[in-house]
C-alpha cells in the first residue's frame, strides 16, 4: 500500500478467547468468535487487523498463541498482535506464528530496551509501541497508563512517544483512555500533540462512532491510520461504507 493510503484497522480485543468491547477499558461485553470476525474484516476490506489480548499483561500470562497463528493462517492481510509480550522471546515466537507486526505496551514503557532490541533484530517496520493516556486535569496534560489502564505511572505521553521513536518503534498505537468506547470521536489534541512532534506513523484509537470522526482524526489529528472495534464488531458501519465516505472528505483509501 502507498505511503499516502490512510488505514482503517478493526481491532480485535481478546479476553478468554474471546472478542470483547467495553468502555473506558471496563465494562467489557461479547462480540464474538475472533477468528471468524478476521476473516470477515478481510473481506469486508481491513487494511491490517489488531488482535490485543487485553488481560494477558495484568494475569501475567502469556498471549494465546493457538489463536495467533489460527488467524494468522485464515488471513492475508498485515496482523499486529499485542498483550502480554515482555521478552524479545515472546517477540519472537508471536512473529513465527504468523503475526506481521508485534505491539508492545506495559513491558516497553518498564524496559525501553526491549524496544530498541526488537526493532534492531527484527526491524523496525515490525515494532508497534502501544501507548494508552489520559488527560490528567490537575497538571494539564496527558499521561501514560499501564496494565490495561489499570496503573498510573506520571509519566508525559509526548515524552515516553519521543523516546519509543527514539529507541526503534516504527509505529504509535495512541489510545485516548477518555475516548475509549465512547463514540464520541478522537481526541484530536492528543493526536496533534502527538502526531506534530513525532515523525513515525500514528494510529489514533480510542473514541471511533463513525466514519466523519475518522477522518477528523486524520484531517484534524494528522493520523497515519485508524483503529476502530466497537462501531465495526456491532455492525453500526462496515469498514467499506467508512472508506467510501473518508473518500468523499478527500482521503486517500485503497478501495
Amino acid at each position: 500500500m502507498d505511503e499516502l493510503t490512510k488505514r482503517v484497522i478493526p481491532c480485535l480485543d481478546i479476553k478468554n478467547g474471546r472478542v470483547v468491547k467495553g468502555i473506558n477499558f471496563v465494562n467489557l461485553v461479547d462480540a464474538g468468535d475472533p477468528v471468524s470476525s478476521a476473516i470477515a474484516y478481510e473481506e469486508n476490506l481491513a487494511d491490517e487487523l489488531c488482535f490485543l489480548d487485553i488481560t494477558a499483561s495484568s494475569d501475567k500470562r502469556d498471549i494465546l498463541i493457538h489463536l495467533v497463528e489460527e488467524i494468522a493462517s485464515r488471513i492475508f492481510i498485515p496482523f499486529t498482535v499485542g498483550g502480554g509480550i515482555r521478552t524479545l522471546e515472546d517477540v519472537k515466537g508471536v512473529l513465527q506464528r504468523g503475526a506481521d507486526k508485534v505491539s508492545i505496551n506495559t513491558a516497553a514503557f518498564q524496559r525501553p530496551e526491549l524496544l530498541t532490541e526488537s526493532s534492531e533484530i527484527f526491524g523496525s517496520q515490525c515494532i508497534v509501541c502501544a501507548i494508552d493516556c489520559r488527560f490528567q486535569k490537575e497538571r494539564n496534560r496527558y499521561e501514560i497508563f499501564l496494565n490495561g489502564g489499570r496503573t498510573e505511572t506520571g509519566r508525559e505521553a509526548l515524552d515516553w512517544v519521543q523516546e519509543a521513536e527514539k529507541r526503534g518503534a516504527g509505529e504509535i498505537l495512541l489510545t485516548s483512555m477518555d475516548r475509549d468506547g465512547t463514540k464520541d470521536g478522537f481526541d484530536i489534541p492528543l493526536l496533534k500533540l502527538i502526531s506534530e512532534n513525532t515523525e513515525i506513523p500514528i494510529i489514533a484509537s480510542g473514541g471511533a462512532g463513525n466514519p466523519e470522526h475518522m477522518s477528523e482524526a486524520i484531517l484534524r489529528g494528522g493520523a497515519d491510520a485508524v483503529l476502530a472495534a466497537s462501531i465495526f464488531h456491532f455492525g453500526e458501519y462496515s469498514i467499506r461504507e467508512t472508506k467510501i465516505a473518508m473518500q468523499e472528505m478527500g482521503i486517500k483509501v485503497r478501495l
